[in-house]
């Protein structure tokens, strides 16, 4: 698979399932309420999962992880409560998926680990099975339980952060800086994320 499959179907990934769905979400709040238009916005990349796993015989990780998003979003629905908790709904979300990450640690092979197989690639058999050959190798699990802590610590930070702030700023400082906080903690991340993956490349072809 050469670099322009790659980035052709990590652009139409994100497109599926996070772009998407957001969009229709946003466009459907004027028309209809808040869980009506989730739930709609989650069917997306419901069918995007069961498309891949009719055609593949796959599940695909990264589309059930923003379902997931999707589901935890509706229940922060329901959570009702004061203003900083509405407030916190989005942070309720990211902290969840941040703690999904810590769990994949539980398992024989970290969260991180399946969304670079399905963003670089792909779904042909043969450079799945070189992929799959790769988690052998020492350094390559290391490189990728170390983004996978690093992503853990991201997501659960975000929503830790902002939920301190919330109970000690009025709602429009906090306003004023949330989504400064937001974009920090996952700008960090993704830039982290490919630095760190170049280092480990450059290192591996030594």
């Amino acid at each position: 698979m050469n670099k322009k499959k790659i980035i052709r179907g990590i652009v139409m990934t994100l497109l599926i399932n996070g772009a998407l769905p957001l969009a229709v979400y946003q466009i459907l709040l004027g028309y209809t309420s808040s869980f009506v238009a989730l739930s709609i916005a989650a069917a997306i990349p419901l069918v995007d999962n069961l498309f891949s796993l009719i055609r593949y015989r796959r599940l695909d990780v990264f589309a059930s992880f923003m379902l997931l998003g999707f589901i935890l979003s509706l229940a922060a629905v329901f959570m009702g409560g004061n203003e900083q908790l509405i407030l916190l709904r989005e942070s309720f979300v990211t902290g969840a998926l941040g703690l999904l990450f810590f769990c994949s640690f539980l398992f024989p092979r970290p969260l991180i680990y399946y969304f670079a197989l399905r963003f670089t690639v792909g779904n042909d058999p043969q450079r799945v099975a070189e992929f799959a050959a790769k988690w052998q190798h020492a350094h390559f699990r290391f490189v990728l339980r170390i983004m996978t802590l690093v992503w853990g610590v991201a997501l659960v930070g975000e929503a830790a952060v902002r939920s301190y702030l919330v109970y000690h700023l009025s709602i429009t400082q906090f306003l004023a800086v949330s989504n400064f906080v937001v974009y920090g903690f996952i700008g960090a991340a993704i830039l982290f994320t490919v630095y760190f993956r170049r280092y480990a490349l450059k290192r591996i072809a030594k």
